[in-house]
């Protein structure tokens, strides 16, 4: 893992979208159903919309029928880290991006095999770019 990304709120607003600004930067979330990647299908990898890192593979993407984009697995060990997560009232596991610490949804032990991990992650949050392709589609 290279070193970590570190910008002011104003860079990141700059260089964000206001919406994946309040979900990456503030911890917001997009509503169930409304995100792009949802239902989308394609072969390729996710990758982080602040810094680029990548994140997730169309390989471990699922249907898991909650309005997000599912994941049984990063698309490796260390692209992500997972922090503890008391807010709102319940007692969850809180993903971010490895590289630049930007939110990106929360995992649950409830996946299919051969994981059973669940990463929910915000569309906003996520970049895809296909196989054999250098550039964000």
């Amino acid at each position: 893992m290279t070193d970590k990304i570190r910008k002011t709120d104003e860079e990141w607003r700059a260089q964000l979208t206001p919406e994946q600004f309040n979900i990456c930067r503030k911890r917001g979330t997009e509503p169930a159903f409304s995100g792009e990647f949802a239902s989308f299908k394609g072969d390729g990898e996710y990758t982080c919309v602040c810094c680029g890192n990548t994140l997730f593979r169309s390989a471990d993407k699922f249907d898991s029928g909650t309005g997000w984009p599912s994941f049984m697995a990063p698309a490796a060990p260390h692209a992500v880290e997972e922090k503890h997560d008391t807010s709102h009232g319940m007692i969850r596991t809180e993903v971010v991006c490895a590289r630049c610490d930007a939110h990106l949804g929360h995992v649950f032990p409830d996946g299919p095999p051969p994981t059973g991990m669940r990463y929910c992650i915000n569309s906003v949050c996520l970049e895809f770019v296909r196989a054999g392709k250098n550039a964000p589609s």
